[in-house]
């Protein structure tokens, strides 16, 4: 016998063959190319199993539909394609098939109907959309026991065809298809014990007909849109001990739930059919109420999870006697009031407890001993006291801590930073946690953020990923962290609001998985060092430092951008055309108030997915280039993508924040960042016209064009911009009146166009007349809210009393020409002997 070869005593026929290949990819051992045709000659063979393999090039051979004495056949995920062979048919002693994860399709099931002994059969990820006759042949197969066609791309059968069922099957997975409606037939295989629906688009109320599978031991139904109550008959299976149902739209008391008052008041009695149910989720619903005492009679319960609802009330002093439980989840609910150690007393095999997002108090006496060693802990957003729980020094097996946002003001304890565990994920963020830090032994995500942290940077491991330190007064250089040859699995890293000091080092070659790098609001200097570019991450923030330069050009490399702020530095140049080129995923783009000269590179028209422009305060000039107009994601209305997020993270979730100037005042966008759009120009030395190709970028929430030398009428159009809520060109050159077209926008409440050579009306409106006289001072400009009304022609009245004023004046000219004249003339013409001597005096000089 080889490996993988089993031989019958006897004879010596080969009688097995397990040749799948090992899961571990350390192990290069794969089969692979043609399967030979030799295999015909195994007449005794009864075993296949060739799962793991590579045959990527290659269909399922016809010859295994030869192999007559087949009872198990196993292909799975060894990357088969194309059709499956109806010709498997033949294989009438076959038990077990199993052909899952490959890459296959098959338009019709009736070769499964000559599987006449089957009794395992998994298809799932094959396609079977044409495949309609899959639940006529499958459901009344007579011997099969277990049928797994997840992600199948099954839909509802449009023929509702009444099916005589098997009483066999027993294991039923329908999961990861495009169900909308529970199949009728379920109902009548009576001899079901499991039956998984997850991930598929179930609708409306969950079936009352579940009732009647008497045996059900597992169903779940999690990641559905199933709506309503839970129907009373769920609650009469007693042999019911998992039960998912997390992820709907479920809207209903708890209480309810866990009692079924439908039946009698007897609450002891009603939770006692559940003596069997050991999981239990309901996560992810609507529920509400109060959890009600009588769940402490779940005494088989070791898998309990309500997070994610609108539960409320205190957190019930009956959890301390469900002695099985394992997992307790009730995070993200809205539970109040005091959790003492009686809560926890019987709870000795308790390895996972997550309750962050309540409002509850624990505060237990200093000498309290935990009877449970627990792996995860999250008590996020409670109440612990000021002092640092000192009963986490006898959890000996915690990976995972979330104590965040829970009150302490305390020194952090030696004690804590000597601990013999090692954490794989450590959040203590927004406490008032201070001292120094010299090493955090954790192995993936530390989060020490909004403390008061002091000292030099922390030493992490060589295998931490995520390492947030914002918001402290770590101080000191970056470079013994940055030059750490060994820190190369490093994805996220954030100290922003330090005080950092000198320069960032020049030491980014090992950084190759750095995806998130904010170093803002520190005291930074010099300039960006050349190997930085080469990281390529998708959010680089160093704004707010005392940095200096041009921009490096190997940050042409960083093509992953997604968010790119310098803002608020002294970095000077010309803004670099790459930019445009390069960083062609650029969501986000701040150079705000650097010392940038020259004209905007018009590639910078090129970012299609830039929904966020801010050059303001800089020192650029020429004109406002008219190809802004191709910016698609600015002239495109936006009503989806609420968060800004990347695809960079498969187990972590992270989204994307930016410090944005909108509506004249600085401010946080995170959760709503994908929904702002916004273009600043602001405070440069731009000239020339508004090219009324900016009225087309109609989605556009905020613009500002203000403190520029921009002259010429303001575009018509921009009145189209319907979605503006933020307009300002103030401080400018324009002349003309406000478009009439301005009137639309009525979602403004930011509006300025003060110190212009504006003139005419003010258009009526909703928004433009709920504006001080501030948005308009410095202009030509008359009507409400201002107080100066408009003549027929649209002219200030006071420019109509300036105008008498200049017919004044040529009177008082007039007259006090009249009056020196006849000053003169009077007393020669009334005095007889001024009258002689001035004609003597003519007759002299003549």
């Amino acid at each position: 016998e080889g490996i993988g070869v089993v031989c019958l005593n006897l004879t010596g026929h080969v009688h097995q063959l397990h040749l799948a290949a090992p899961l571990s990819p350390y192990e290069q051992s794969a089969l692979g190319g043609k399967i030979n045709p030799s295999l015909l000659e195994l007449n005794h063979l009864s075993t296949l199993d060739l799962s793991n393999n590579n045959f990527s090039s290659i269909h399922i051979p016809k010859l295994f539909g030869l192999l007559e004495s087949l009872t198990y056949l196993n292909l799975s995920r060894a990357q088969f394609q194309g059709a499956i062979p109806h010709n498997l048919g033949n294989l009438s002693k076959l038990q077990y098939l199993d052909l899952r994860g490959n890459d296959l399709i098959s338009e019709s099931l009736q070769w499964v109907s000559g599987l006449s002994s089957l009794q395992y059969l998994d298809l799932s990820y094959a396609n079977l959309s044409k495949a309609t006759d899959w639940l006529q042949v499958t459901f009344k197969h007579p011997s099969l026991l277990e049928l797994h066609l997840s992600a199948c791309i099954l839909e509802d059968d449009p023929h509702l065809i009444s099916v005589n069922s098997s009483k066999s099957l027993a294991v039923l997975d329908l999961s990861w298809n495009s169900l909308s409606s529970v199949p009728k037939s379920i109902f009548s295989l009576h001899g079901l014990v499991s039956i998984d629906l997850r991930f598929n688009s179930l609708d409306g109320r969950i079936p009352d007909y579940f009732g009647n599978i008497s045996f059900l031991e597992v169903l779940d139904l999690h990641q559905n849109s199933l709506n309503s109550s839970i129907p009373n008959s769920l609650f009469c299976l007693n042999h019911l001990r998992f039960l998912h149902l997390s992820s709907n739209k479920i809207q209903q008391d708890i209480s309810e739930i866990l009692q079924n008052n439908q039946l009698s008041g007897h609450l002891t009695y009603q939770l006692g059919q559940f003596k069997n149910l050991s999981y239990l989720s309901l996560a992810q619903n609507n529920i509400s109420g109060p959890i009600p005492s009588s769940i402490g009679e779940l005494s088989s319960l070791k898998y309990f999870d309500l997070s994610e609802n609108q539960l409320n009330g205190t957190f019930p002093l009956c959890f301390g006697q469900l002695e099985s439980l394992e997992t307790l989840d009730f995070g993200y609910n809205l539970l109040e009031g005091v959790v003492i150690e009686t809560h926890f007393s019987e709870l000795t095999r308790l390895t996972t407890l997550k309750a962050s997002h309540n409002r509850l108090r624990f505060e237990p006496n200093s000498s309290w001993i935990p009877p449970f060693q627990c792996q995860i802990i999250e008590l996020g957003h409670w109440h612990l006291g000021s002092k640092f729980p000192l009963w986490l020094k006898f959890q000996k097996e915690l990976s995972s801590l979330d104590i965040s946002h829970v009150g302490i003001s305390d020194v952090m304890p030696t004690w804590f930073v000597n601990l013999p565990t090692q954490f794989e994920y450590l959040n203590l963020s927004y406490n008032q946690l201070t001292g120094g830090i010299s090493y955090l032994n954790v192995t993936n995500s530390i989060d020490l953020s909004s403390n008061r942290f002091t000292g030099p940077l922390p030493r992490v491991l060589s295998t931490l990923r995520y390492l947030f330190l914002s918001n402290n007064s770590f101080s000191g250089s970056l470079s013994e962290l940055i030059c750490n040859p060994s820190l190369k699995e490093m994805v996220a890293l954030y100290i922003d609001i330090n005080l950092l000091i000198g320069e960032i080092p020049d030491c980014w070659n090992h950084w190759e998985n750095l995806a998130y790098l904010n170093l803002g609001n520190n005291n930074l200097t010099g300039k960006i060092p050349p190997t930085l570019g080469y990281t390529n991450p998708c959010m680089l923030n160093l704004r707010n430092n005392s940095m200096f330069g041009e921009l490096p050009s190997t940050l042409r490399n960083s093509w992953s951008l997604v968010m790119l702020d310098l803002s608020e530095n002294h970095f000077s140049g010309s803004v670099p055309t790459w930019i445009g080129d390069k960083l062609s995923n650029l969501v986000v783009l701040s150079l705000r108030s650097n010392n940038f000269d020259g004209y905007i590179p018009r590639k910078i028209c090129d970012l299609q997915f830039l929904q966020n422009l801010d050059f303001g305060h800089n020192n650029i000039s020429g004109v406002i280039p008219k190809c802004f107009s191709n910016l698609s994601e600015m002239a495109t209305k936006n009503e989806t993508n609420n968060e800004l997020s990347t695809p960079y993270f498969i187990d972590y979730s992270f989204y994307l924040k930016a410090l944005l100037v909108l509506k004249g005042r600085e401010g946080e966008y995170g959760s709503t960042l994908g929904l702002v759009t916004s273009l600043d120009l602001s405070a440069n030395r731009l000239r020339g016209e508004i090219p009324k190709e900016i009225g087309s970028l109609v989605g556009l929430l905020s613009l500002n064009f203000s403190g520029n030398l921009l002259t010429g009428n303001i575009p018509d159009n921009i009145g189209n911009m319907e979605l503006m809520e933020s307009l300002d060109l103030s401080m400018n050159r324009l002349n003309g009146e406000i478009p009439p077209s301005f009137s639309n926008l009525n979602f403004l409440n930011h509006f300025n166009v003060s110190y212009n050579n504006l003139t005419g009306h003010i258009p009526t409106s909703t928004q433009l007349q709920s504006f001080e006289n501030l948005s308009y001072v410095g202009n030509h400009l008359c009507g409400p809210p201002l107080t100066k009304n408009c003549t027929s022609k649209n002219i200030p009245t006071d420019v109509g009393n300036k105008g008498r004023k200049v017919n004044w004046l040529y009177v008082s000219i007039v007259f006090g020409f009249v009056l020196g004249f006849w000053s003169v003339v009077a007393p020669l013409f009334f005095i007889r002997s001024w009258r002689i001597a001035y004609y003597q005096k003519l007759d002299q000089i003549c």
